[in-house]
């Protein structure tokens, strides 16, 4: 038995959307495809495998008819990347040219991976670019032809192992069509008005530790967080800030969200509540994690997944930041 060749479209809408707008692009596009999933805010993935034999025309043609249909309708100018997986796709897209539609054909993803920079493999973040500069690794035919020994001597088993299948254009993950909520929130109305800085971070520690929770259990992740501070007189601060990558990772977002308390600068204010609202929702498994070099971070995960099974078992209690204590 074979398996049928996949066919991914990733496209980068250039245009300043609004939601709505953004729910019609994605409504036309269902009409070429049901395997359609958002990557907000301006980008679409398709999986155009069924789709093919309804159109009788290529891959390539498919996604020109796609275009068509946004510039036609909704008079959005789009560019477009085509491959046998999510990842190819969307690197082939951010290689095209506005208007442009880059297609890498599965006979060719080796040629067309190996002169590219490696930095444009995702997840590849700061510190993994710099330990791979300082030993000459400056593109992805360099990763190919390394030998895993090597590699995993450099940036350790499991980051040289998941380099290692990016580089080599490995990307199993589904198109998958669904609807996460808007929004996640949690708040806390004090039982008077506070003054105390301290009390102020351990409020905002504990919401953040919720909403990470919250997102794990729902297998999401957040690209942005929001906190709003009311106070006593019943007016209110609202900031937010976009993540350094999506996560539902609580020290991730605990850090987030108390770097937005502190830049308040808040000086003797009464505050009666705290909300933070995660936003931008996406399922667990559509976004890649940042390699890291530091294996305390493999810890701390492995660390939280136990206390979320504790917390499962035992109830929500069971287990809590040593801060929150």
């Amino acid at each position: 038995m074979t398996t049928r060749q996949r066919h991914i479209a990733h496209l980068h809408l250039h245009a300043a959307l609004s939601e709505a707008q953004y729910d019609d692009a994605i409504e036309l596009m269902s009409g070429v495809t049901p395997h359609v999933q958002a990557i907000p805010p301006n980008a679409v993935q398709l999986d155009l495998t069924s789709a093919l034999r309804y159109f009788d025309l290529s891959p390539y043609d498919v996604v020109q008819l796609t275009k068509l249909r946004l510039k036609a309708l909704y008079n959005i100018d789009s560019s477009a990347g085509l491959a046998n997986n999510r990842m190819l796709a969307a690197m082939a897209a951010e290689a095209s040219a506005p208007g442009d539609t880059t297609w890498v054909p599965t006979g060719q993803v080796t040629d067309w991976l190996y002169p590219r920079p490696v930095t444009t493999l995702p997840g590849i973040g700061r510190a993994t670019s710099e330990t791979l500069s300082r030993y000459g690794l400056h593109t992805i035919g360099q990763i190919i032809d390394m030998p895993p020994a090597t590699l995993q001597r450099l940036l350790g088993a499991g980051p040289a192992r998941l380099l290692a299948e990016r580089a080599r254009g490995h990307d199993p993950r589904p198109v998958t069509p669904l609807e996460p909520a808007a929004h996640l929130i949690a708040n806390l109305v004090l039982e008077r008005d506070c003054l105390d800085p301290a009390q102020h971070h351990r409020a905002v520690l504990g919401l953040a530790d919720q909403i990470g929770q919250r997102l794990r259990g729902e297998s999401q992740i957040t690209r942005r967080l929001t906190l709003t501070v009311r106070y006593a007189d019943r007016s209110s601060t609202t900031r937010t800030r976009a993540l350094l990558e999506p996560t539902n990772h609580s020290p991730a977002l605990a850090a987030t969200a108390l770097g937005l308390l502190n830049a308040l600068g808040l000086q003797r204010a009464r505050v009666r509540a705290f909300v933070i609202r995660a936003d931008g929702l996406l399922p667990a498994n559509s976004a890649y994690r940042q390699l890291s070099l530091d294996p305390s971070d493999a810890r701390a995960r492995a660390v939280e997944a136990a206390a979320d099974r504790a917390r499962r078992r035992f109830g929500p209690e069971a287990v809590r930041p040593a801060a929150l204590g």
